[in-house]
This record gives C-alpha cells, structure tokens and sequence, in this order.
C-alpha cells in the first residue's frame, strides 16, 4: 500500500481546452480528449438499439441516422440442438419491449448493470433483469464489470467478471485498452475509450478524475468498438493497436447504437442522483468500518498494479510486446500487451480467416460476404406485460431453455418475434439474420 499511487481530485469535464468535435444539441456530445474519445448524452433523448451483426464496423461508420456505436456487454457462444452457433450476451439486455436474456443466469445475477428509467433517470446497480425491473426500466445493460460505485454498494453475489481464474486476474491488473461507461454528476451518461493501455488503477484514476460517480466497463480489451458516424472509425490499424500488435481481432456479434429519440422520456436527470446519493461520512462504527474496509482494499488493489507496472509488466513486454508500432505515431513502448487468442468468434468466421486470399488487384478476387446476425429472438414485452421467470414462456415468443433453439433456424415464429418495432434494428435485420450467404466463387485453376 506504500507504493499505490494517490486518486486524482475530480476534475472538469466541460473544459474549454476541450473541443467538442461533433455534437446534437445538448443531447449528445463527442470530443476527443488527450487520453481518450469521449461522449455523453442525455439518457432522456437518446435511445439505445443493438446494431447485430459480425464485421458491420463500416456499415456503422456510414450510418448518418446514429450519434455513435460502442461495445456490448460481453457475450457467449452456444450450440443449438440443430448444431447451429447462435450468439448469446452475457448479461440481461432490455432496450425497449425487447429482452434478450442470458442463458448463464448464474453470471447474470453477478454482474452489474445500467438501467434507464421511463422518467429518464440512471441507476448503475447490480444484478440480473428482474420483473420489478422490467417494469422500472426502459432499458437494461447487464452483463458488466464494475470499477466503482459510490452510489450503491455491490450486492453479495456480485463477483464481477475476472474472477474465474488466476489467469484472467492477471489480465485485470496488466495494461489493456479500456472501455467505461460511467454517471456523471449532472446525471448524464459518459461513454470513453483510452487511447493507450491503463491498468485497473489507472483506468479508476481517470474516470474520478473526469468526475463519475460510477464507472463500469462492458467487455474486455479487445472488444472495444467505439465509432463516431463520419468523424471516427474503427480500421485495421486500430485494431490491432488495440490488441497489443496482434495480426487479428476479436470480432464482435453486436454493438450499441445511439441514437436520438422520436419521443424524449419526461423527468429531470439529478433525481436519482439526489435520493441514492451516499453521505461523505459514517453515521456508526458498523458503517465506519465498512467505509475504512473498502479504502483499504482500494489502496491493497493500487500498490498491486503499481508492482504489475514496475515487475511484471516489463518481463511481460519481453515475451509478448510487438516487434513493432502498428502506427508510427504510437510508440511499441505503450501499446497494450497482447490479448491471448481468446475469443467467441463463429467457426465460420474463424475458418474465413484461415482460408487464402486473392490479392485485392486480382480479377477473380471476391469479397468475403458476411456473416449474419445470430442473435436469438428477442422476447417481446407488450404494454402491461410483465417479465416471466427464467424457464416460462409467453404467447409472443418462447422463453425457456431451448427457446433459441427453436427459433435460431429462421422459422417463421423467429421472423415474427425479431421484427420488433417498426424501425427497429433488430426489424432491420430480421431478414439478414435467416438469409444464408451463398458460397463464393473459386477461382480457375492455374495452368
């Protein structure tokens, strides 16, 4: 504890020195700041969508009707009884009537989540998507990682996501590109992606120092997406900066997409914040010594990372940093270690990617066609309908354990129930997601 570094004192996060590079009036808003790109937005006009679909980084960029795209909350793959890989999050996701849950609902409940009222109002909380929060929340992000809360303390069965193994811990402490969606003080949900790699500490460390009350982070390092439509977006290059130097990166099945609302939720943004909002002291010993506990453990965590950074990162930088920058306007020195190959991919994109390319001049080169989405149906939730338990099912689409099952071939019943609202993304790729890519052209036998 000697060692750790000391926590920054909150600072201003509407800088002039700042320039906001893109901006929707007050409801959205993106600069990039000297260590990271940042936006906020206010959650009472802007709506959050799953946009589905692998290797759709380009399509994202030229999408002039959405404010931004970020990662997801993490995932999972999973066989059908039919053989078919279907993707499925992590976490609970409500985004409107739609409710995609977790077939892991034991990760569920030990995870944490951003919840968005009808009024309007954030709650960062912990948990899976419950009924009495089916009916409170117009959307739910579940399926994150918790840096901090000074809101509310995590529940008992929050285990975060890097407890399952010593390796994953490790990988906690060393140096990773970060994702953090995170409350700011005037109610306002803050989205940033680090430029270079900060360990826990540090990734802690900026998100006070830009005045969030909660911090969480929603999937590892090499996930990360964060695109601006027609300002930022996501090449190769990033890619693999993002992956410590790597030669690929772990695709994504969705991402979030931001944009602005037909009707704005009505209610006021500092309500939640004024009546959850903890006290800077300790009523009595009980909750001094939890207070006192929790810092201890902060500063232990700290002194941890600054021995990663000053041990174990420079023997780690030896056997996996990069031969060289992926940008020479990035030194190698700073760049992420690599991520290990661990990933969710499709068989099918996997075997793409191993398969030989024609050169891009060649005649008889084709484009790799992509993939479809694979998400299963979501569950539709009608106006006073409330959420079933995990295993019941309701008359517009079923919800039990082989519910995906049933509705991953592309029937009709799947058709209907991921059509969604009209406008809908999930509507928008209902018919991509049954469609087959046909198989490309070979190209003729050299002499």
């Amino acid at each position: 504890m000697a060692i750790a570094p000391p926590v920054p004192e909150p600072a201003s996060v509407d800088s002039d020195l700042v320039p906001v590079l893109r901006s929707a009036g007050d409801s959205f808003r993106y600069r990039e700041a000297p260590e990271s790109f940042v936006l906020d937005f206010d959650p009472r006009r802007v709506q959050v969508d799953l946009f589905e679909g692998w290797d759709r980084e380009r399509q994202a960029f030229a999408d002039s009707g959405a404010l931004a795209f970020v990662s997801g909350p993490m995932y999972e793959r999973h066989v059908t009884a039919g053989g078919q890989e279907i993707t499925v999050p992590l976490g609970d996701l409500k985004l409107g009537p739609r409710v995609w849950r977790g077939r892991n609902r034991t990760a569920s409940r030990q995870r944490a989540f951003i919840g968005i009222g009808h009024d309007g109002q954030v709650s960062f909380g912990f948990g899976e998507l419950t009924a009495a929060r089916a009916q409170r929340f117009d959307t739910f992000i579940g399926g994150l990682h918790s840096v901090y809360n000074d809101l509310e303390s995590p529940s008992p069965e929050y285990r975060g996501a890097y407890s399952i193994s010593m390796g994953q811990q490790i990988r906690y402490y060393l140096p990773r590109i970060r994702m953090l969606m995170g409350l700011r003080r005037d109610g306002r949900i803050e989205v940033l992606m680090t430029k270079d790699g900060l360990t826990l500490e540090q990734t802690r460390a900026l998100a006070r120092s830009r005045g969030l009350v909660a911090a969480y982070m929603p999937d590892h390092a090499s996930k990360s997406r964060f695109i601006i439509p027609g300002s930022k977006g996501f090449n190769e290059q990033d890619a693999n900066w993002i992956s410590g130097g790597a030669t690929s990166f772990v695709h994504v099945p969705y991402m979030l997409r931001l944009s602005l609302r037909p009707v704005p939720l009505q209610g006021q943004l500092l309500a939640s914040l004024a009546s959850r909002g903890g006290s800077d002291g300790c009523r009595n010993p009980l909750q001094c010594s939890q207070a006192f506990g929790g810092a201890l453990v902060d500063r232990a965590l700290a002194g941890f990372n600054r021995l990663m950074e000053q041990g174990v990162e420079p023997l780690a930088r030896l056997i996996w940093a990069p031969q060289r920058g992926p940008d020479p306007s990035r030194l190698a020195l700073r760049s992420p270690l690599r991520e290990p190959p661990i990933t969710a991919d499709p068989t099918a994109l996997r075997e793409i990617e191993q398969a030989i390319r024609l050169p891009a001049n060649s005649p008889n080169a084709v484009e790799p066609l992509p993939l479809p989405a694979d998400l299963p149906a979501p569950l539709l939730l009608q106006d006073g309908q409330s959420l079933p338990e995990a295993g019941q099912s309701t008359p517009n689409s079923p919800e039990g354990p082989n519910s995906a099952d049933s509705n991953a071939g592309g029937g009709p019943a799947a058709s209907a129930a991921a059509a969604g609202p009209p406008g809908s993304i999930s509507g928008q790729e209902a018919t991509r997601s049954n469609a087959v890519p046909p198989v490309p052209l070979l190209p003729p036998p050299s002499p």
